[in-house]
């Protein structure tokens, strides 16, 4: 069993909140667009990061992580990209790549829309996006997501609220 807690769009701002909301967490995964280095420091000096670059992140961030996470975690082939699209217009990229290795997991960010779904045309695949944490966007409410994942099953599934989008709780 792994608790994750889940983010993308930080873009330079790490509410401190997330250290409460995350504590409970096994592991963090940031979606991309992190802004800065300082972000994945602190992550990192917290909890295991598993993160990965988006398109405004600097080239020092993108040595730091890659531009692709694909791994196996508790029965589930998971693939966590920054730019995906949403089911069912996926970035064409992506296209290509499920036709090769179609994850039980896909995970994004980029858009700060929060959705949580299953492409039943792909599998059943879990879609997950965690909308944007930080502050820049057009994202209403800040938000990210905490669940488990334990033999081949998500459970406790969350959303977080984090404020509105230039408000700090």
């Amino acid at each position: 069993m792994t608790q994750i807690g889940l983010l993308s769009d930080t873009h330079g701002f790490l509410d401190q909140s997330i250290f409460a909301h995350f504590d409970k967490c096994d592991e963090i995964w940031h979606a991309g667009d992190v802004g800065t280095a300082q972000i994945v420091d602190q992550l990192r000096g917290f909890k295991p990061v598993r993160a990965v670059f988006g398109n405004i992140d600097n080239p020092l961030i993108r040595s730091l992580i890659p531009e692709n996470q694909f791994f196996d975690l508790e029965g589930f082939r998971i693939w966590m990209t920054h730019i995906g699209g949403a089911p069912p217009n996926y970035n064409p990229a992506v296209k290509r790549q499920f036709k090769d290795d179609l994850p039980d997991i896909f995970i994004c960010g980029h858009s700060h829309i929060l959705r949580v779904l299953r492409d039943q045309r792909l599998n059943n695949m879990w879609y997950l996006n965690p909308g944007a944490a930080g502050q820049e966007g057009f994202h209403k409410f800040r938000t990210l997501l905490r669940f488990v994942l334990d033999d081949g099953k998500i459970t406790k599934m969350e959303v977080v609220e984090l404020g509105k989008r230039g408000k700090l709780q």
